[in-house]
């Protein structure tokens, strides 16, 4: 059976922003509503590791049903996403997305699964517009050609028990950025799906975009 599982990650402070991004009104939902809902038509199973008070938001919310769990938010994005693994049930493949990305579109979300059957690990991202610079010691000492330049996004894709295993080798290391640059550093191939849409995520107030399209 081809389960799939997706992981909300929700166990950030919202420093930058002042007040849990998560909870911040787009309309009728919340950020973390409109994001968790883009996923439920698509996936059998949400975990959603965070804080007791993201937990009553999303028990009180309209959209919960039988098909969101949840799991304990760690110190870093790292443990949150290996305490989701850990409760997530034995699924095909896995769809680990950020809570504050609410603008991400359900044709991404579909294409991304289907490459994920094909690939294995499998990462959305945006191709960089601007020109990037390689800078060192507040000196450009390179320009990067921007062609082979992608911004990395979520929902990052996973063979399931490819990936737990990835995060069983490399739990005790808190130096990864994101999940598919822990596996690149296990050896796996990683596939870009690029992503022509909006898919940004909510870091300062004005991120926030009502109403929402």
């Amino acid at each position: 059976m081809n389960k799939i599982s997706a992981i909300i990650t929700s166990g950030g402070n919202s420093t930058r922003f002042g007040s849990n991004k998560l909870l911040e009104s787009l309309g009728e939902l919340s950020v973390l509503e409109m994001t968790t809902s883009k996923f439920l038509d698509f996936v059998d199973e949400i975990i959603i590791p965070c804080n007791n008070e993201v937990k009553s938001h999303v028990l009180n919310s309209k959209l919960y049903c039988e098909k969101i769990k949840f799991a304990p938010s760690g110190q870093t994005r790292q443990k949150s996403v290996y305490n989701g693994l850990m409760a997530c049930s034995s699924s095909k493949i896995v769809l680990i997305h950020d809570g504050a990305r609410p603008y991400i579109e359900k044709e991404i979300i579909k294409k991304a699964i289907d490459l994920t059957f094909e690939k294995g690990a499998v990462l959305v991202g945006a191709m960089a517009i601007d020109t990037i610079k390689e800078v060192k010691d507040g000196k450009i000492i390179k320009t990067l050609d921007r062609k082979n330049i992608f911004h990395a996004q979520t929902p990052q894709c996973f063979d399931f028990e490819l990936i737990k295993k990835i995060h069983e080798k490399y739990k005790n290391r808190d130096d990864f950025t994101d999940d598919s640059s822990m596996a690149q550093e296990y050896g796996v191939d990683v596939y870009i799906l690029e992503n022509e849409f909006d898919n940004s995520k909510i870091t300062f107030k004005k991120d926030i975009k009502k109403p929402l399209r």
